[in-house]
């Protein structure tokens, strides 16, 4: 008997042309023996769409085509569901599957998403919203801001908007943190709210982090110096610098003395001066190598 899969697929995501992969896909589908249903996503009403396409034709797996924003759309459509998600990178931010250590070859990355083995992953819940990988307040959201705002894409446009950035950067702020039964008060100019290790670009931000672990870490970046954005950047995250604590926990609050900008997984929302933050463990199931 041949197994249903759903193939959800973002066609702007990242601005590529899907056309190749989608045939990749169905070549490999037919190869396989596997049923496969195509879904493209129009930003629409699109996590109903998939969840009715997933009563009436039950797969066994999702293969998701997108960036981050895809992979947590597809994610919470089906949290009801007991699914394995697979991934192939195809979006403006890929941090997951940079985290999940997935190739950056099309054949290999079909046989994982299709056949592999998973693990199930934990998710972060911020005021009521779900992140799988990385979000943050202070610099990098006013980067994301930007980037939204801006015509540029792909990593030039990351790399102007990061200029202008550093450039504009606003004062630090201050926050209140209370996590572990302590609450602690650190001036900062980002807080990464980190399940994962990597932003997609591959800098390691949470050295010690896992995505299954039940715990999410507070990454607290107090000072932001050229120096320390160049040791980060090259992947040389300095752990024992006073610029830099780490709280590791499974449920936190912060609050700042002015609105800090937000994102989640590379989506921008808005200027935040409290957040509540806890851990969903074990939420969803993604095929890894």
């Amino acid at each position: 008997m041949k197994k249903n899969i759903l193939f959800v697929v973002n066609p702007i995501s990242g601005d590529l042309d899907k056309s190749e992969l989608i045939e990749a896909v169905e070549e490999f589908a037919t190869t396989n023996h596997f049923d496969l249903e195509v879904y493209e996503t129009t930003g629409k009403n699109d996590q109903k769409e998939i969840q009715s396409i997933y009563k009436e034709y039950n797969p066994e797996r999702i293969i998701v085509a997108g960036g981050d924003g895809t992979i947590k759309m597809v994610a919470e459509a089906v949290e009801e569901y007991d699914v394995i998600i697979g991934i192939l990178p195809a979006g403006s931010a890929n941090g997951l599957s940079v985290d999940l250590n997935l190739p950056q070859g099309i054949e290999e990355n079909l046989k994982i998403a299709f056949l592999s083995h998973y693990i199930e992953m934990d998710m972060i819940c911020i005021n009521g919203k779900k992140s799988i990988h990385l979000s943050d307040l202070g610099l990098n959201a006013n980067l994301v801001k930007n980037y939204e705002q801006s015509d540029v894409r792909g990593f030039w446009g990351y790399a102007l908007q990061a200029f202008t950035t550093l450039k504009e950067s606003e004062d630090p702020f201050v926050a209140t943190i209370s996590a572990n039964n302590k609450t602690v008060e650190h001036t900062a100019r980002m807080i990464v709210i980190a399940n994962s290790q990597k932003y997609g670009t591959g800098v390691i931000i949470n050295p010690n982090g896992a995505m299954n672990d039940g715990k999410f870490e507070l990454v607290i970046l107090k000072s932001l110096d050229l120096l320390l954005i160049g040791k980060i950047i090259t992947g040389n995250m300095p752990i024992d610098s006073e610029d830099i604590v780490i709280i590791s926990t499974d449920k936190a609050e912060i609050k700042t003395d002015y609105p800090v900008n937000f994102q989640i997984d590379g989506e921008y929302c808005g200027a935040q001066t409290s957040l509540e933050i806890h851990i969903l463990h074990k939420q969803m199931k993604i095929a890894v190598p």
